[in-house]
């Protein structure tokens, strides 16, 4: 046998060794591709049963959530409804006829002053509580009661100083109180079904 036919067989020895090689990896990567089609059909069908037992809890928590977004809603509106009503309270109160103002602000006053001595302030807009009406207070109640020059940033109503003790009679402070007060039972009147 010549050199030529030695290199020819191992040739085509090593190409048969090749090919054997190639077969056996190629049944190797068909039985891992089985085996991962296998299983991702295994997840697959897991994933959609649990799905499929878990859809209802999930669009039960949807729908709660939904419901607990429009009580969010409902209930801003609401408050914004309470606001509006007594914001409308203090609309009122400010609007007074000047009789009825200035006899509510005097019975405020009454109940407020301690020594008579203290210090009125009052919005630098008020129209009603001036050193006219102050004046005739003072006379009738025995009192002498002064205006503060500095201008007060209330909107209604008057401040009462004694020393360092202020009595907040504004209008703004006196809704406060009683929205505290009765802001439940004015929810209850608005919206009781």
């Amino acid at each position: 046998m010549s050199l030529a036919d030695i290199k020819v067989k191992i040739e085509a020895d090593a190409k048969l060794e090749a090919e054997k090689i190639l077969e056996v990896a190629k049944e190797k990567a068909d039985e891992v591709r089985k085996a991962a089609e296998a299983e991702v059909s295994k997840i697959e069908s897991s994933y959609s049963d649990r799905f499929s037992a878990e859809k209802p809890e999930v669009l039960k928590r949807r729908e709660i959530v939904a419901n607990l977004d429009v009580k969010k809603i409902m209930l801003g509106a609401r408050q914004d409804l309470i606001s509006h009503a007594f914001d409308g309270a203090w609309h009122e109160m400010a609007n007074l006829p000047a009789e009825r103002y200035v006899d509510f602000c005097e019975k405020l006053l009454e109940k407020a002053v301690d020594t008579g001595k203290e210090t009125l302030f009052v919005s630098a807009k008020e129209k009603n509580l001036n050193e006219e009406w102050l004046n005739k207070y003072n006379e009738k109640h025995k009192t002498s009661l002064a205006f503060d020059k500095a201008a007060s940033f209330i909107s209604g109503g008057f401040i009462l100083r004694k020393d360092d003790i202020d009595t907040n009679c504004s209008f703004d402070m006196l809704i406060k109180w009683v929205r505290e007060d009765i802001e439940a039972d004015v929810a209850k009147r608005l919206f009781s079904e």
